[in-house]
């Protein structure tokens, strides 16, 4: 079976003296649909950039996301911060299904990867998604699968990737990490772990990877 692409990348010369592949999840390897869903739920309409601007730094979401909200807290918060048309019970219900299983090619690449090497996924994540994650299966590939509300921190914070290290009992150069948000990337870096942005799938099947020296 062929290494899904990884070897075009440079990732087998840069694996040599590595003893786990962390990745990421969200946009990664799974599918989720929440910029997309959330518009027209907005009583005031907004872009998909706007509101994955206002996403990727609303308080709301980071507490959720550092397991200082129950869902029931988080859902009243986000529906009064975001102003949407659902109440919090029916707005819940439809976030949950916002994560949806793996996109297309993940299980593949992670199987030609498994015999090979340790594999462990590191989220920005929340107890309902994570529960979804776990009940479709999703965490089978991993020996290890880490969120931000389970650690306390958040990515890009370098805490989260050290609380990580210490959870996977590894030094930072023996793990290398994989994500397609640059400021994890470099957040990863800091902590001092090889650190790859691809965005997707596809990338992590077909564009080469940057040689990180």
């Amino acid at each position: 079976m062929p290494l899904t692409g990884l070897e075009s990348y440079g990732v087998m010369r840069i694996t040599q003296n590595s003893k786990l592949l962390l990745f990421d999840l969200g946009g990664m390897l799974v599918d989720f649909s929440g910029i997309r869903d959330l518009s027209p739920m907005l009583r005031t309409p907004r872009s998909e950039d706007d509101i994955r601007q206002k996403w990727s730094i609303c308080p709301t979401i980071r507490a959720f996301e550092t397991g200082l909200l129950t869902p029931v807290q988080f859902s009243e918060q986000f529906v009064a911060t975001w102003d949407l048309n659902l109440t919090p019970a029916s707005f819940l219900h439809e976030f949950r299904t916002w994560t949806r299983g793996f996109l297309q090619g993940a299980q593949e690449i992670l199987v030609g990867l498994k015999d090979r090497f340790r594999l462990a996924c590191l989220s920005n994540s929340n107890a309902s998604h994570w529960e979804q994650n776990q009940d479709r299966g999703l965490f089978a590939y991993f020996e290890s699968s880490l969120s931000s509300h389970m650690l306390g921190y958040h990515k890009p914070d370098p805490l989260i990737y050290q609380s990580a290290l210490d959870r996977l009992h590894l030094e930072p150069e023996a793990v290398i990490f994989f994500d397609d948000s640059a400021p994890n990337v470099e957040g990863a870096q800091k902590a001092g772990i090889r650190a790859f942005q691809v965005s997707g799938v596809s990338e992590l099947c077909v564009k080469p990877m940057p040689s990180n020296t």
